[in-house]
């Protein structure tokens, strides 16, 4: 069983900061990319952020500049350092991630809960 855990949203104004965080736990061989999605109400889900196994990183032109996307393989944890926040970056935030349960066995996706960011103006 393996699970995906958001933390770190809530309620700032527009120009602040929040650094979300996803933590893997459960029965884990390895993890390979994992990102940061959103989706904001009345809208499709959108991909914000992506970083490989290695660490290579790619974001969403919409926050390029201002949300930076890292990883602790160690602790099998995602990170979004999301900065001069705007209202219009208000939306649930998933994390999601290719997870490898097992030598032999493929690789899985797996979705966290999401957790909550609301810019006020």
């Amino acid at each position: 069983q393996v699970q995906l855990v958001e933390s770190g949203g809530g309620l700032v104004q527009a120009g602040g900061s929040l650094r979300l965080s996803c933590a893997a736990s459960g029965s884990i061989f390895s993890i390979y990319d994992m990102n940061w999605y959103r989706q904001a109400p009345g809208k499709q889900r959108e991909m914000v952020a992506v970083i490989t196994s290695g660490g290579s990183t790619n974001v969403a032109d919409s926050v390029k500049g201002r949300f930076t996307i890292s990883r602790d393989n160690a602790k099998n944890t995602m990170y979004l350092q999301m900065n001069s926040l705007k209202p219009e970056d208000t939306a649930v935030y998933y994390c999601n991630a290719r997870i490898k349960v097992k030598l032999g066995i493929p690789p899985s996706n797996y979705w966290g809960q999401g957790t909550q960011v609301t810019v006020s103006s």
